[in-house]
């Protein structure tokens, strides 16, 4: 069984709000219309963050543009690439040494 890796963004901005403005959704709605795959969430240990995650190695360009449409002071950044099962809302939750079994 292969697992998928996948390339985990942030979507902050300074004056904007992104939570609690149905965003996540925006962008998710915008994959489904694209026929791209990508998960949408909340940050939940940042303020007004919002994540997004697509296959690795995908062309985030469109989302980029998408985001930048609908937020202008927006920055969309790459946080960690080839991410294995990732979890969105708390970054470090990723971490593996932090847990064991």
């Amino acid at each position: 069984m292969t697992i998928f890796k996948w390339d985990l963004y942030e979507i902050s901005t300074e004056t904007s709000p992104v939570q609690g403005v149905m965003f996540r959704g925006r962008v998710r709605k915008f994959g489904l219309q694209q026929q791209r795959t990508i998960l949408t969430e909340n940050a939940t240990d940042k303020e007004n963050v919002v994540r997004f995650a697509v296959p690795h190695g995908e062309d985030v360009t469109e989302i980029k543009k998408f985001v930048s449409s609908i937020v202008a002071d927006s920055q969309v950044t790459l946080i960690q690439a080839a991410l294995k099962n990732p979890v969105l809302a708390q970054f470090r939750c990723n971490i593996e040494s932090r847990y064991t079994i």
